[in-house]
């Protein structure tokens, strides 16, 4: 499988929903993550802001602000390093862009995802299996890569968000691949075991 090729073919199947369409699919989103009470299990939650053509999670951040979690969003790490930090939502105004033009949120509060309960992150496609597709940084993998090797104690639970067109039947799985302990789509929440 080229993973170039997939990538273009979902961002621009992505890209093709409309501004209606995506607000809708940004309130199943949230109403999908309430039935499982996804939220109401974690005190400690990284989000992501989405890119252009990603399915909203504003209002699943905002609700998870609302039920006052504390909510976390990532920082690119510097050039060389491979491993993001979480950077607190706080109500300061201090944002900034990184090197890629990605807002980030400046906070005197950082983490390192292990001491996250629930991690909500981004995905291009992903598979049957959890396995995922992200957009080749490969940020997420390096940031956890520590859970390759732990069998018990898993944390965070991490969890893709995506449109549910956007699983596939299988992806290549390389040996620093993360698998993911479930996907949340605008259709359902697609569990994983492990």
């Amino acid at each position: 499988m080229d993973k170039a090729l997939l990538r273009r073919e979902m961002r621009a199947r992505r890209k093709a929903v409309n501004m209606h369409e995506a607000r809708a699919a940004a309130r199943r989103l949230l109403r999908v993550a309430l039935e499982h009470r996804l939220l109401t299990k974690a005190r400690r939650i990284g989000f992501y802001l989405p890119m252009a053509e990603e399915i909203d999670v504003l209002p699943l951040l905002n609700r998870a602000l609302w039920l006052e979690r504390e909510c976390y969003l990532p920082v690119v790490p510097r050039r060389g390093a491979a491993a993001l930090w979480f950077s607190q939502l706080t109500p300061l105004p201090t944002w900034y862009q990184n090197r890629f033009g990605i807002h980030e949120h400046a906070s005197p509060k950082r983490v390192r995802a292990r001491e996250l309960d629930l991690l909500f992150l981004p995905l291009v496609a992903f598979d049957r299996e959890g396995n995922r597709l992200g957009m080749g940084g490969g940020f997420y993998d390096a940031t956890l890569a520590y859970l390759r090797h732990r069998r018990l104690w898993r944390r965070p639970r991490v969890i893709g968000v995506a449109y549910d067109f956007q699983r596939v039947d299988r992806l290549p799985r390389e040996p620093w691949d993360v698998p993911l302990d479930a996907v949340l789509t605008d259709r359902g929440l697609h569990r994983f075991p492990r």
